[in-house]
């Protein structure tokens, strides 16, 4: 486990980490599944699966409601319509904003690494006016791989200026994805508790958990880089 000296570089997952998107992702799966004579699905039931980005989203939702295959692309075509500027439910975790502008001050690169569209991220942040405290964006679509695959959290941590072979770095996220992506680099994970996970923190792999972001920087400090 690579051990970070302060000012190390933090990168964030988004959805369910620092954002819950998820009512905003639900009203816009149903709407497509509206306008294709389907049956609506739970908040709880789309919340289980996001996190793998919007190809695997459909995956599943075609496997739960028993839809044709084929028609995947229409599917996720009419999403991305909707999904674009789908930002009037989606709110920020308690003491998310304040946190990020804590690091920032004492001088930790910020950046994320989403399998949300880079495009549909980058429109979330300029909603929430945080855009710029993160030097860097990795979106689902910025890179060849999508997460758990290493390559988007080495890409984004190669463009905060970390030595790509050997990264001293934190990612903090929420889901299996992330435990699996930054055990893959590897780095230190930080999970967040109150997010879209399906299996219990004990059983993925993390240095921490936290349930208040604002506990995050003395976590980080007493955890990463005692």
């Amino acid at each position: 486990m690579n051990v970070c000296l302060a000012p190390c570089p933090i990168i964030f997952d988004l959805d369910g980490t620092l954002i819950d998107s998820s009512p905003d992702i639900h009203a816009c799966v149903n709407d497509v599944l509206g306008q294709h004579g389907t049956p609506p699905l739970t908040l709880d039931q789309v919340r289980s699966f996001i996190g793998g980005g919007v190809d695997v989203l459909w995956h599943k939702i075609i496997a739960a409601q028993e839809l044709p295959d084929a028609k995947k692309a229409e599917y996720i075509a009419a999403f991305m319509t909707c999904y674009q500027d789908a930002t009037q439910l989606t709110q920020l975790f308690p003491d998310v904003a304040q946190t990020l502008e804590t690091l920032a001050d004492r001088g930790h690169p910020l950046g994320i690494c989403t399998n949300k569209p880079l495009a549909v991220t980058q429109a979330i942040l300029t909603h929430f006016r945080i855009p710029h405290l993160f030097g860097c964006v990795i979106g689902g679509d910025s890179v060849l791989e999508r997460k758990p695959h290493p390559a988007p959290l080495r890409a984004a941590l190669q463009r905060l200026g970390a030595d790509p072979r050997q990264p001293k770095a934190i990612y903090v996220g929420d889901s299996e994805f992330d435990a699996a992506c930054a055990a893959a680099v590897p780095v230190p994970f930080l999970i967040y508790t109150q997010g879209y996970r399906q299996t219990p923190v004990e059983d993925l792999p993390h240095l921490a958990a936290f349930d208040d972001f604002s506990a995050l920087p003395a976590l980080i400090e007493a955890k990463v880089l005692a």
